[in-house]
C-alpha cells in the first residue's frame, strides 16, 4: 500500500546505502577545502576524488568489529583510497560529518515534501474554485448552525495548507546548516575557513555557533511542522469522515470496482483513506515529541539523540510524503453529493435563519437583544418540537408580524445572503493585493 502513495526517490533517500554516501559526500568536501587551502596535495586530492566509494557490506563487516559506525566506515573507504586516505576526516570528529550529512538528507526530504504541499495545494484550490456557491450546512458542535458553501469549506483547508508549507520551508531552510568545527566547535584541528568552503559545496550554511554537534532545536522545529501538517490531514479527514455518514451522505471517498468494504456487510463502503490518514497523524505527532525530548542534551554533546533520529528521520519524512500523496489522491476521486447538500439545508426546518430575524428585532423593530432572542428562541424549539418550518412559524406570528413589515420579512428568509461576502473571502485568499 505505501508504495502506491510514496514518492521512490523519497524512500530510496533513507536507505544504508544513501547514508553513507552522503557521508562520504561531506567527507569529500572537507578534503575539497583542505585542498584549496593547500593542505592536501593535488595528487592525493586526485586520487581521493577518483577512488573513494562505500561497500556496505564491508562497512558492515567491520561494524560488527568496531562497534563504531563511522570509524567503519572510515576504514572501508581507506581500504579503497590507499595512503592518500590519511586526509579523509582531517581534523574532524564524528559528529561533523553525520550531523552536517543528515542536514543534507532532511533539506532532500523537505523537498520532496514541499512539492507534496504544491500538489495537494493546486487540488484544494481547484476543488475550492469548482464548489464556489454551492450551498451546504455549517456545523458547530456537530449540530446545525448556518449554511456556508462547500467551496468555502475547502477553500479554509487551502488557507491552512499554505501556512503548513510555509511553516515547513522554514524549518527545512532552518534546517540547512552544516557544522565543521571538531569535538567541541572551536575547531581546534580545523579552521572556519574549511567548515565555510564545505559547506558552501554542500549548498549549506555554517551553524554559527555549533558544539560537537548541531542543536536539536533546529530538528525539532523540522519534525513539529510535519506534526502540525498532519494534524491539518487529520482536521480535513474528520471533516470528509463526518460528512461520508449515512445521515449526512454529503461526499463519499471513491470506491473503486472490486473493492470490498466490509468482511460481513457487502454494503459496506467506508471512508478508509480519511480513517488511516487520521491514525496516521498520531505517528507524526509522537515523533515531534521525540524531536523535542532530543532538544537538552548533556554539555557539547551526549548520544541519547541518536537513536532517536534514526528512526524519526526516515519515518516522519516517508510518512509525511506518503500521508499528503494519499490525501491529495483521496480528494482527487472524492464524490460530491449537492443534492444532498441541499437536502439537508432543509433537515433543520430552516432554523439557519434565526440569527436574521433576531438582528432584524434589533436594529429594525429597536426590541432589547434579551426579548427579541426569547421571542426568537421561542418560534425556534417550537420549529424543532413540531418538524414545522421556522419561516412559516415566523410569518404567522403575531408579535412577529407587529414588529417585521411583511417585506422585511420576506427578504430575511433568502439563503443567498449567507454568501453574500464570498467573493470577497476568494479574492482576499487567491487574488492577495
Amino acid at each position: 500500500m505505501i508504495e502506491r502513495y510514496t514518492r521512490p526517490e523519497m524512500g530510496a533517500l533513507w536507505t544504508q546505502e544513501r547514508r553513507l554516501a552522503a557521508w562520504l559526500e561531506v567527507e569529500t568536501a572537507v578534503c575539497e577545502a583542505w585542498a584549496r587551502l593547500g593542505v592536501i596535495d593535488a595528487a592525493s586530492m586526485a586520487e581521493i576524488r577518483l577512488r573513494a566509494d562505500v561497500d556496505v557490506r564491508r562497512v558492515r563487516e567491520i561494524e560488527e568489529e568496531t562497534r563504531h559506525d563511522v570509524i567503519a566506515f572510515l576504514t572501508a573507504v581507506e581500504e579503497k583510497v590507499g595512503p592518500a586516505a590519511r586526509f579523509i576526516h582531517l581534523g574532524c570528529t564524528s559528529s561533523d560529518i553525520v550531523d552536517t550529512a543528515d542536514a543534507l538528507l532532511l533539506v532532500r526530504a523537505g523537498r520532496i515534501i514541499l512539492g507534496d504541499f504544491d500538489a495537494l495545494l493546486g487540488t484544494l484550490k481547484e476543488l475550492a474554485l469548482r464548489w464556489k456557491g454551492v450551498l451546504c450546512m455549517g456545523r458547530t458542535h456537530g449540530v446545525h448552525a448556518e449554511p456556508t458553501s462547500f467551496g468555502l469549506k475547502l477553500a479554509g483547508f487551502y488557507a491552512e495548507f499554505t501556512r503548513h508549507r510555509a511553516r515547513f520551508a522554514a524549518a527545512v531552510e532552518n534546517m540547512r546548516v552544516g557544522k565543521i568545527s571538531g569535538a567541541v566547535g572551536t575547531y581546534s584541528a580545523l579552521t572556519p575557513e574549511v567548515e565555510r568552503l564545505a559547506c558552501a559545496m554542500l549548498g549549506l550554511e555554517p551553524d554559527p555557533v555549533s558544539t560537537q554537534i548541531l542543536q536539536r532545536d533546529r530538528h525539532a522545529q523540522y519534525f513539529t511542522a510535519l506534526a502540525l501538517a498532519g494534524g491539518g490531514v487529520e482536521r480535513l479527514c474528520v471533516e470528509l469522515r463526518h460528512l461520508q455518514r449515512t445521515e449526512v451522505g454529503e461526499v463519499e471517498e471513491n470506491f473503486a470496482k472490486g473493492q470490498k468494504g466490509s468482511s460481513a456487510m457487502p454494503h459496506k463502503k467506508n471512508p478508509i483513506s480519511a480513517e488511516n490518514l487520521s491514525g496516521l497523524s498520531r505517528l507524526l505527532r509522537a515523533d515531534a515529541l521525540a524531536a523535542m525530548e532530543n532538544t537538552a542534551l548533556w554539555h557539547e554533546r551526549d548520544i541519547s539523540h541518536s537513536s532517536v533520529e534514526r528512526v524519526i528521520m526516515p519515518d516522519s519524512t516517508i510518512l509525511a510524503d506518503y500521508m499528503l500523496t494519499r490525501l491529495n489522491t483521496l480528494l482527487c476521486g472524492m464524490k460530491v453529493d449537492t443534492e444532498r447538500m441541499a437536502r439537508n439545508l432543509e433537515g433543520s426546518y430552516g432554523l439557519f435563519f434565526s440569527q436574521r430575524v433576531l438582528l432584524a428585532l434589533v436594529e429594525e423593530a429597536a426590541l432589547p437583544r434579551q426579548k427579541a432572542y426569547e421571542e426568537v428562541q421561542r418560534l425556534a424549539m417550537r420549529s424543532w418540537e413540531e418538524g414545522a418550518s421556522f419561516p412559516n412559524l415566523v410569518r404567522a406570528d403575531r408579535f412577529m408580524r407587529g414588529h417585521l413589515p411583511e417585506a422585511r420579512m420576506a427578504a430575511l428568509f433568502d439563503p443567498a445572503y449567507f454568501l453574500r461576502y464570498e467573493d470577497e473571502i476568494y479574492n482576499r485568499l487567491f487574488e492577495p493585493a
